[in-house]
């Protein structure tokens, strides 16, 4: 099968591998899309933990099953599924035990033709998702889901701002909130991005280089109950100071590294919430899917190309830019 590898750090390329084979109680999935998360770059670049050299990556994929292995339903064949990339949470609901891995590293992933997963890995594609669309829910779909509803326990009355708006999770964020009636104000350095973000139902936005755009939200439209992040570093006291009191902050990374400071006068003041999530539990899956399917949403799809040229997808995330997900289509023979 054709497959995207990375050999070693720092090179990614598309090469043949052998075809994987299918174990007691899994399935053999034939990837109709992938799509790329800022993980799998990391781990390009050397900059995960448990990094192996080769390696597949890829968490996100959707496809059709075309083998069981013993102990799955034959049912299963032929079926078009999306695939929870959260593996082994463990018996506790609150937080991942200590055998809890992400699909993509150290297991092969979905960035190839075909991959094995577990069968109580599979969930049936909802209908009303394309390939793209998709491929393009599972990790940042989980993410935010638990980040609003698990972890913050967002309420329809809520104000939430979203940090960051572009990357597949904030954007999920705001669709799922807005399904929910909740209003949201997004932030960014880009205006253009504001913009896309108001068309798909935000209220307003800030760009978070101006440093008083925290004190001008206080005003206008006043403070959040709920703020998601994902960046963390020295804006990470601005969103303190966006926080009404008794308001919760989620955040689920640090792609700006760790607050300089953290402002404990002011969290223990207003009584704030701060909040870390990662992934989702089995139950937050479930619930998704069934939200997602429910609601109708349909994930924003950025940029897509096909698995013979998935190294530019890489280029693509590298630089940035992007407004939404980066999907990997596979061609079908």
């Amino acid at each position: 099968m054709k497959a995207v590898v990375i050999p070693e750090k720092d090179r990614v390329e598309v090469r043949e591998m052998p075809n994987p084979v299918v174990g007691e109680r899994e399935v053999l999935v034939s990837i109709r899309a992938a799509a790329l998360n800022h993980r799998d770059v990391w781990i390009k670049l050397g900059q995960y933990a448990g990094l192996k050299f080769p390696c597949i990556p890829g968490s996100d994929g959707a496809g059709v099953v075309r083998e069981v292995g013993s102990g799955v339903d034959r049912g299963w064949i032929g079926r078009e599924v999306i695939i929870n990339p959260s593996f082994n949470w463990g018996e506790q609901a609150r937080a991942q035990g200590d055998q809890f891995t992400i699909l993509g590293l150290p297991r092969d992933g979905t960035l190839a033709e075909q991959i094995v997963v577990p069968a109580e890995q599979l969930s049936p594609k909802p209908a009303h998702l394309s390939w793209q669309e998709a491929a393009a829910l599972p990790l940042a779909g989980l993410t935010a889901y638990r980040a609003l509803f698990t972890r913050a326990m967002l309420k329809q009355e809520d104000r939430l701002l979203v940090s960051g708006i572009g990357g597949g999770v904030a954007l999920a964020a705001l669709q799922f909130a807005r399904a929910v009636g909740v209003q949201v104000w997004v932030t960014s350095s880009s205006a253009d991005k504001i913009q896309r973000a108001m068309a798909l139902g935000a209220s307003g936005g800030f760009n978070y280089t101006e440093p008083d755009w925290a004190s001008r939200a206080a005003e206008v439209p006043g403070l959040f109950d709920v703020i998601v992040d994902s960046a963390g570093g020295e804006g990470f006291e601005r969103l303190v100071d966006a926080a009404a009191p008794g308001g919760r902050i989620v955040f689920y990374g640090a792609t700006r590294g760790n607050p300089p400071v953290l402002p404990m006068r002011k969290v223990f003041w207003r009584q704030l919430t701060l909040l870390g999530t990662t992934m989702g539990s089995p139950h937050d899956w479930v619930s998704l899917v069934k939200f997602v399917t429910l609601h109708g949403i349909r994930p924003v799809v950025s940029d897509v190309v096909p698995l013979e040229r998935a190294t530019e997808a890489f280029e693509l995330m590298q630089r940035g830019g992007q407004f939404g997900k980066i999907v990997v289509e596979v061609p079908q023979s």
